[in-house]
């Protein structure tokens, strides 16, 4: 059977490994997926991300990053553009996530882009999830 929606199969995949406090979570991999991860790495919501296996049966292995105290750092995940319901922002209407704080990730024509990269390079797309 094939999956309609990876991206949210990842995220939901990301939100409940963090939940039960796992140190990391595996998934079949994609370049999208990979991009997304960099991007959880880059802001510091993941400690990596890597590429395992050879050929069509390769997984991305993310491994999540906690607290001294074992506190999340990603508290919330959610798929905002879906199959059923894209939603798109032009350059001047990009959302902001949690006053700020929190992070939106926009497929552009550049690529993906956080939504403060979007905004600096001034160019709108998809809003594909907030990570807070």
């Amino acid at each position: 059977m094939t999956m309609t929606d990876p991206i949210a199969d990842m995220l939901t995949r990301i939100r409940n490994a963090a939940l039960a406090q796992k140190d990391d979570v595996s998934m079949p991999t994609s370049k999208l997926k990979q991009q997304i991860a960099e991007i959880l790495e880059r802001e510091g919501y993941v400690k990596t991300h890597r590429i395992e296996g050879d050929g069509p049966r390769r997984t991305l292995t993310v491994e999540l990053k906690y607290g001294p105290a074992r506190e999340r750092t990603i508290s919330g995940v959610r798929r905002i553009s879906r199959p059923g319901r894209r939603v798109y922002a032009a350059r001047g209407e990009l959302p902001r996530v949690q006053g700020g704080l929190g992070v939106a990730i926009i497929s552009t024509s550049r690529g993906l882009l956080t939504d403060r990269q979007a905004k600096k390079r001034g160019v709108g797309g998809e809003v594909l999830a907030y990570v807070g």
